[in-house]
């Protein structure tokens, strides 16, 4: 029993643990999945959870926790939400190779 259960970790037939999570450290479900998300103690990964605000998204995060919701009209282009993101990008970058 204990082969079977090394051998499915982490793969499709793990009705446990989250096989999205195993394999790229995140899951569209997020904490909503039915299923674990074991973290490592340990990573050579840094995970800056919402460092990236899209400008299309309309909940913005509390900082006790949870969302407000914006109800205005989004009035941004693909090409626009596509500029904002790549000058996100850009100044991250930089920032963390100037400190590396």
């Amino acid at each position: 029993m204990a082969e079977y259960l090394a051998s499915i970790f982490g793969t499709e037939k793990d009705k446990v643990n989250c096989s999205f999570y195993f394999k790229i450290g995140a899951c569209r479900h997020g904490e909503r999945c039915s299923r674990v998300h074991n973290k490592p103690t340990f990573s050579q990964t840094i995970l800056l959870k919402n460092l990236y605000l899209n400008p299309n998204n309309n909940a913005i995060p509390k900082a006790e926790g949870g969302f407000v919701e914006q109800y205005e009209e989004n009035t941004y282009t693909d090409e626009q939400v596509q500029q904002h993101f790549d000058e996100f990008y850009e100044e991250v970058y930089t920032e963390v190779e100037d400190k590396a």
